[in-house]
């Protein structure tokens, strides 16, 4: 499932569609049955059941919803019939929410299906059902702590402070080489055989033949990636560039461009080349910035079938 990838980037839209199927399946099973509820309403009834009239913001503050949720729920359950405001009894100038007749009838006749609800969904989710509740007490209580928006911005505040760097390759980063360039590849293009091969592998094509890998790390966060592949003595290939869009105007392409070719001339190199694609404007524009230039042909013998720009760098003047 594609939200799943995303991991805790789509923790609120999943536990949504989780929230949702439970709610659907309530509301089945009390149509089913016959039973005058719905399943959304089950928090404040029940609540009102239990304790007897309770104000607006008594009623938000026990169930976990916001007063605005629980007052624009209470106006539908005025209009269903099954709660009437009211004034407490021991204090005139106070509103409270009671449950009518008509509620307290059809939540008497819920036990069996409550009954059932709970053993059906240990029979559906066995054990994780358990660990399911104790995992949302969890996290109500580290809530209550710290709100995860204050968590966000603090983060986003300190990563924004955090100095771009450019580093070279190491094992634990492989799987970004392949996800940052798997981005683009899969986006504009598709992954070429000989794609594969290189960013699954690239200790072996890169690395072992004399060449360079670099990185674009913010923070934790690795965000862009590149390669100087030596095809022969002094020849080099700038190859396997990706920045995660996501990152647009920190400067992670520019930043490893520039130590692509700084390593480039650090090895002593004599020709530096690239292969790209007449699609890709924005990287082509930053090429030829760099003092990549344009030539009249594509490579011979090139190994990419999307390939048809050929660009060489031109060493600056000294």
């Amino acid at each position: 499932m594609y939200i799943a990838s995303l991991g805790k980037l789509a923790l609120g839209s999943r536990l949504k569609a989780l929230s949702d199927q439970f709610y659907g399946a309530a509301d089945e099973v009390y149509q089913a049955r016959g039973a005058r509820i719905e399943s959304r309403w089950l928090p404040v009834l029940r609540y009102l059941w239990d304790v007897g009239p309770r104000s607006v913001t008594e009623v938000a503050e026990a169930i976990g919803q916001t007063h605005s949720a629980v007052s624009q729920l209470t106006d539908k359950l005025v209009r269903a019939g099954m709660v009437k405001r009211g004034r407490d009894a021991k204090d005139g100038r106070r509103s409270v929410l009671a449950l009518t007749d008509k509620a307290n009838h059809a939540l008497g006749e819920l036990g069996p299906i409550w009954c059932a609800v709970r053993q059906g969904v240990t029979a559906s989710l066995g054990e994780h059902a358990t660990q399911l509740l104790e995992a949302i007490a969890a996290c109500e209580r580290a809530l209550q702590e710290r709100p995860v928006a204050e968590a966000i911005l603090a983060e986003h505040a300190a990563l924004l402070a955090t100095p771009l760097e450019i580093v070279p390759y190491a094992p634990q980063w492989r799987e970004h080489f392949y996800r940052l360039n798997a981005a683009w590849l899969e986006r504009y293009f598709h992954i070429e055989d000989i794609d594969r091969a290189v960013l699954s592998d690239p200790e072996h094509y890169i690395l072992e033949p004399g060449g360079a890998i670099f990185f674009a790390r913010l923070g934790n966060e690795i965000i862009g990636t590149c390669a100087l592949l030596q095809e022969s003595p002094g020849v080099f290939e700038l190859t396997k560039m990706g920045v995660d869009e996501t990152f647009r105007g920190l400067g992670a392409g520019k930043r490893l461009l520039e130590a692509a070719i700084a390593e480039f001339h650090r090895r002593g190199g004599v020709t530096l080349f690239l292969e790209s694609n007449s699609a890709l404007k924005p990287a082509l524009g930053m090429y030829e910035k760099a003092g990549f230039r344009f030539q009249p042909a594509i490579r011979p013998g090139s190994h990419y079938e999307r390939a048809d720009v050929y660009m060489i760098y031109e060493k600056p003047a000294s």
